[in-house]
């Protein structure tokens, strides 16, 4: 039999929102049955957010949360939904009270010629749900990705060396928003380029930014961690940050997956996440502009590879197998193993609050329902 390890990260609270049980409890039957009633108290005036959890209390209490609950977190919070997950849909009107901007994952950005521009993926925008979130938060701001997607290296020479390219890409931008009632877009294009010509990306989402701004609309970068995880400088540094912060609204930080491949290890290792943070912003003047990434998705390593693991295999697990939950101090993640994870991280929580930043959460509706007791 293959012995998988299972490393619950940083990113929802099951793990970290679990009780010991008492002596009683423990004689009491293996057999655990969620409760659904709704929790008038939060998984910390609970009791439930310790380091030495059981799988039983997780499997009851998954199912309580406090939605009443005003959101305690003083950052920004970005909650990103896909269309493959409609869970997340719920969660976003459900939880929306204490979301400052919703990034749908629906939009692509294509280049269709010299000067040409086309956003797709419009079919997914529910107007209707939308309604529903900005029902449960008059301020919530809807800000969908915007993937760069489709492009050809020489798709991106041509437009960062033409300014009339990137007007053109701009003002289509401008357009979309005003006709489908955005409040601005999440740009994803970092990254594509592998880390060249940061000069040139930088003057472009400069530009783009800008021409936002002049009719409100937000403007937040996805971009990658400052640090990789052999500790080598990524793609994205301090530099860059200076120069953007002044034009961007938030830098959606992807602070996880710190741990690939067969390689088992935390998703979010604590020094891991502040180094990234401290390298982009030494000092506290734009640091509240980073968004921390928590992911709401556990991972399992097996011998053919790194599986990620949503809320409700996660509970499917701890009932079938009954594992013990183990602690990481170094990471501040749990982790266990079982024959043949998935939690937000309130120390990551807590090390934004200490730091001046937000967080973008990855994705909603992935998790736990009580997870979002702790924002």
């Amino acid at each position: 039999m293959r012995t998988t390890v299972v490393l619950l990260q940083a990113i929802s609270c099951c793990w970290l929102v679990s009780a010991t049980l008492s002596k009683t409890d423990a004689k009491k039957s293996h057999k655990a049955e969620a409760e659904t009633t709704p929790a008038e108290l939060s998984v910390l005036d609970r009791g439930l957010v310790v380091s030495d959890t059981h799988w039983k209390d997780i499997v009851k209490e998954e199912k309580r949360y406090s939605a009443h609950i005003k959101k305690g977190f003083q950052g920004q919070v970005l909650g990103y939904v896909t269309p493959w997950n409609s869970h997340g849909y719920d969660i976003a009107k459900m939880f929306g009270s204490k979301l400052t901007s919703v990034s749908p994952v629906w939009l692509q950005l294509r280049r269709r010629g010299p000067e040409t521009f086309d956003v797709t993926g419009l079919h997914d925008h529910d107007p209707g749900w939308v309604k529903a979130v900005r029902k449960s938060n008059k301020k919530v701001k809807i800000v969908p990705r915007l993937l760069f997607d489709g492009w050809s290296y020489q798709d991106y020479m041509s437009v960062l060396a033409s300014e009339d390219e990137i007007e053109e890409l701009a003002s289509e931008l401008l357009d979309v928003a005003k006709t489908e009632g955005f409040d601005g877009f999440t740009l994803e294009l970092w990254s594509q380029l592998g880390g060249n010509k940061r000069k040139e990306l930088v003057h472009l989402i400069k530009h783009i930014c800008e021409t936002l701004k002049t009719k409100r609309l937000d403007c937040i970068l996805v971009i990658p961690p400052a640090v990789t995880s052999s500790g080598q400088p990524g793609m994205f540094g301090r530099e860059e940050f200076e120069q953007l912060a002044p034009a961007v609204d938030g830098f959606s930080l992807m602070t996880y997956d710190y741990s690939s491949g067969s390689r088992s290890g935390p998703s979010s290792p604590l020094p891991w996440v502040r180094d990234c943070v401290l390298q982009l912003a030494p000092t506290t003047q734009w640091r509240q502009k980073i968004l921390l990434g928590l992911n709401l998705y556990g991972l399992d390593f097996a011998n053919q590879g790194t599986e990620p693991i949503l809320g409700v295999r996660y509970i499917e697990i701890l009932r079938e197998h009954r594992p013990k939950l183990l602690w990481d101090e170094y990471s501040a993640e749990h982790y266990f193993s079982y024959k043949r994870n998935n939690a937000v991280n309130i120390y990551l929580i807590s090390l934004a609050t200490e730091l001046g930043t937000g967080i973008s959460l990855w994705e909603l509706g992935q998790g736990l329902d009580y997870f979002y007791d702790l924002l």
